[in-house]
């Protein structure tokens, strides 16, 4: 390789973002090896230290031969090294290549120190591998703007900055150098879609159109911009739709004035703000039909892999699926100390003049509905049914069965978050509680 060729390969060092260390992602392969050399050469120039991690899944007979290599080669120098044990055994309906990829970024993502830079080697070749498969899978912009080349990562960022490189100039670097790099043989493996986009479709792909790589690349930009196009809209619509508390609830007034594209654009950005996992196409619209067009007085639900989304009256709510909870069950309680309850966490706080009256020998329960229960909230006249109490605070039917009742030797006091009874208040001169129930905050 020429050496204006090497310096063209290491231009982005000039534009590196600022960090508190510098990290290498080194597999032991070619690209991950000629990323370390690159940065090793210029680590001078670097404003933190340069070290290097490398992740064992544990599914190769040989992986602790790499790892082996991998020290040896940062020894030899003098980087610091570490290496990660994960398990990437895969689980059921993951494909090995999805399993192996979440474990090893899981890890990194806990390892990874404080405002540090992982510095990793996918190529220009592997975006355009990964646009395909993201295309045969049909993703929208999101998953077809690929990898970006920099994304936060843990407490720190992710950088791949050969991304505008095709793998055949790192090689070339490898070889000029004389590097040295240990071969995955599963990488010639066909039976895994990547391998066969890489051995196969791709290598024919590129006799029609020779210029195919990098026209995938520019492809997987242009998506990356229509992502981001596409999020900036759903923030402005989840401001007239939602609110700005986490979990978001959406107003489906609002939801249901906006184009059927923009509904479907704010509904995953939503699901996603709230840390799901996207539906298919085919669940979205089941929403719009099931959920979105019921009667206001309907409970539709629709769920998929750890996901609810619920509706009661005008608003949309999503969550992760209710656990039953049981009503026979009677729990002590100080009343001071948080309670994890189904669900939610039950907590008290110290107030004056106001909340719930502890009497020196209360002995609190907490319950839950069975149906049938009465009581008189404070300030108002005669006892009402729960059930009716519920809706005019407007809980959800679904949560009614979660709201922890509080007893005091057996008489219903308080009903968390909501109301305390009349003559269990404290006096403008007493101490009381506050109580609080979590899920009525979401």
């Amino acid at each position: 390789m020429s050496l204006s060729k090497s310096k063209l390969l290491s231009a982005w060092l000039v534009d590196l973002p600022e960090a508190t260390g510098y990290c290498v992602a080194y597999s032991g392969g070619v690209d991950s090896h000629v990323l370390l050399h690159l940065l090793a050469k210029r680590r001078e120039t670097l404003s933190a230290p340069l070290s290097a991690v490398h992740v064992d899944h544990q599914i190769q007979s040989q992986s602790g031969d790499w790892a082996v290599h991998c020290q040896a080669v940062c020894e030899e120098l003098q980087i610091p090294f570490e290496t990660l044990h994960v398990d990437g055994r895969v689980r059921p309906g993951e494909s090995p290549e999805a399993a192996a990829r979440t474990a090893r970024y899981r890890a990194l993502a806990d390892w990874l120190p404080a405002g540090a830079l992982l510095i990793t080697a996918q190529h220009q070749d592997d975006q355009a591998e990964t646009l395909l498969l993201q295309l045969f899978r049909g993703a929208g912009p999101r998953g077809l703007s690929a990898m970006p080349r920099l994304a936060g990562l843990g407490q720190g960022h992710l950088l791949r900055p050969f991304l505008d490189y095709r793998q055949a100039e790192i090689l070339d670097y490898a070889h000029a150098h004389k590097l040295r790099w240990v071969e995955d043989p599963t990488n010639t493996d066909t039976r895994y879609d990547r391998n066969l986009l890489r051995q196969q479709l791709l290598p024919q792909l590129r006799e029609h159109w020779p210029g195919l790589t990098q026209v995938l690349a520019r492809a997987a930009g242009l998506q990356a911009d229509q992502s981001e196009l596409a999020t900036a809209l759903a923030e402005l619509d989840l401001a007239t739709c939602g609110s700005s508390e986490l979990p978001v609830r959406l107003r489906i007034p609002e939801l249901l004035s906006l184009s059927p594209a923009r509904q479907r654009n704010l509904l995953r950005h939503w699901i996603e703000l709230n840390g799901f996992k996207l539906p298919s196409l085919e669940v979205l619209k089941r929403i719009n039909s099931e959920v979105l067009s019921a009667r206001e007085d309907a409970v539709p639900l629709v769920q998929w892999s750890g996901v609810e989304i619920r509706r009661y009256r005008q608003t949309l709510y999503i969550m992760p699926p209710l656990e039953k909870q049981d009503a026979s069950l009677r729990l002590p309680w100080d009343g001071i100390q948080p309670l994890e309850l189904a669900g939610g966490t039950l907590t008290a706080e110290p107030v004056m003049a106001s909340g719930l009256r502890l009497a020196p020998d209360a002995s609190l329960k907490v319950g839950f509905r069975q149906g049938g229960e009465t009581l008189q909230p404070a300030g108002r006249a005669g006892h009402h049914a729960l059930k009716k109490l519920f809706q005019e605070w407007s809980v959800p039917d679904w949560e009614r069965s979660h709201v922890p009742l509080i007893y005091q030797h057996d008489e219903l006091v308080a009903v968390a978050g909501l109301c305390v009874c009349e003559g269990f208040t404290a006096a403008p001169d007493e101490q009381g509680y506050q109580l609080s129930w979590s899920r009525l905050k979401t």
